[in-house]
């Protein structure tokens, strides 16, 4: 929970285990840094409302607000390993990370009867027991702004969200997407300013092409790591980020060197590199040859672990040259499609070495109106299962641990 490294906050508690399968561990000794604030206290869970279908992406029009999260700074976090425990082993940083969060269009009004810690009330654990917790915010946060023109689904969501993903334990947003600047660059500016006051760092946008290219770097366990965003799909090259232009970090033909560049001056700077990327086809199982190129493109230049979204559907892990990809998380905080392929989605766990090695296990959910909610038994591994059949080489078992198969 990187709150607790960038606000300085108290962390103790995880009395669960983190991957499937391994054993609980006890309160952990607070974590600290310079700031001086205090964790802000956990909301009680409130009731789930009904919900219907909605737009034919999962998505529909609402409203926005924003803040500014700085980029490109280090927030070192303390060695939270107790003295005198027994042998030392590999220090390791435990990751989670989901897809599409916003609160626009029928999420607002659930958000507005149920509060706004409403849609994180089931994943917020997940988050919590996280050394770092990510998604990607598919919306600007902002009370104005110009509408984007020509775009089915424009979505504007109250600066309110920023601070209740902090308190779920988010710690990082990614913001290179099709929707961030559907309020226009005066809504981007909010969201900077949004989440800035929350302490709640972004990536893959910035006031300028420098800081939309620039990695947070963060420290964890010993661990310094370095968070990317970048996208494959805007709806036109007014959203590139520019020089003296905020805009976005795009991939297109022109400027994925610039990305892949991107990854290999971080990795000069961190031990493990994570590139957050939105591209592919809405409600499409399988990667585009395009995302695998890319994908490829980041892990030579450097990057250790590579996250995707923006189908609004689960798609499939493979690993290339021992590093993993998970291309699609698909949406977590979002409205109802009429797909119910749609309705299914994931936490994704990563737990990684210094030498940028990580193990990965599936955390099976379902996407109500406005909330995440855990899927169990059956209908949990039915999810596990239909994620292991649209992989390359891998298997996933009953407990959501992946495992990479050699041909």
């Amino acid at each position: 929970m990187l709150a607790a490294i960038v606000a300085g906050t108290v962390y103790a508690g995880w009395q669960q285990g983190w991957l499937p399968g391994e054993p609980a561990e006890g309160p952990r000794p607070p974590a600290a840094s310079s700031g001086g604030e205090a964790a802000a206290p956990e909301k009680p869970a409130s009731g789930l409302p009904g919900q219907e279908a909605d737009g034919p992406d999962g998505s529909s029009p609402g409203d926005a607000d924003g803040q500014e999260a700085g980029t490109g700074t280090e927030h070192p976090d303390q060695d939270a390993s107790l003295p005198g425990s027994g042998p030392e082993e590999e220090p390791r940083v435990r990751l989670a990370f989901a897809g599409d969060v916003m609160t626009a269009g029928r999420v607002e009004g659930v958000v507005k009867e149920y509060g706004y810690d409403f849609p994180f009330v089931h994943a917020k654990r997940w988050f919590q027991e996280a050394d770092i917790a990510a998604v990607n915010l598919e919306t600007p946060l902002t009370v104005r702004g110009v509408p984007a023109q020509d775009k089915e689904f424009v979505y504007k969501s109250s600066p309110r969200t920023a601070q209740a993903m902090s308190d779920a334990g988010i710690d990082l947003v990614n913001l290179a997407n099709n929707h961030s600047m559907d309020q226009g660059e005066e809504g981007l500016l909010d969201t900077f300013a949004a989440l800035r006051d929350v302490h709640l760092p972004y990536i893959g946008a910035g006031h300028d092409a420098e800081e939309a290219f620039t990695p947070v770097l963060l420290e964890s366990q010993g661990i310094k790591l370095a968070f990317l965003g970048f996208t494959r799909v805007v709806p036109e090259v007014s959203w590139y980020a520019g020089k003296n232009k905020p805009g976005l970090a795009t991939t297109y033909d022109g400027m994925k060197e610039k990305a892949a560049e991107a990854v290999a001056m971080a990795k000069e700077q961190a031990d493990l590199v994570v590139v957050i990327a939105h591209w592919g086809t809405e409600k499409v199982d399988f990667p585009e040859d395009y995302q695998r190129e890319l994908a490829r493109l980041y892990i030579d230049a450097g990057a250790d672990l590579i996250v995707g979204g923006h189908p609004h559907v689960l798609q499939g892990l493979e690993q290339y040259k021992g590093k993993w990809i998970a291309y699609s998380l698909g949406n977590f905080i979002f409205t109802r499609a009429v797909q119910p392929v749609t309705w299914e989605t994931a936490i994704l766990q990563a737990e990684c070495t210094k030498q940028g090695q990580c193990e990965l296990a599936v955390i099976p959910f379902y996407t109500e109106l406005g909330q995440a909610v855990p899927l169990e038994g059956e209908a949990g591994q039915a999810v596990l299962q239909r994620v292991e059949s649209i992989s390359e080489q891998v298997s996933i078992d009953a407990e959501g641990r992946v495992t990479h198969m050699k041909k």
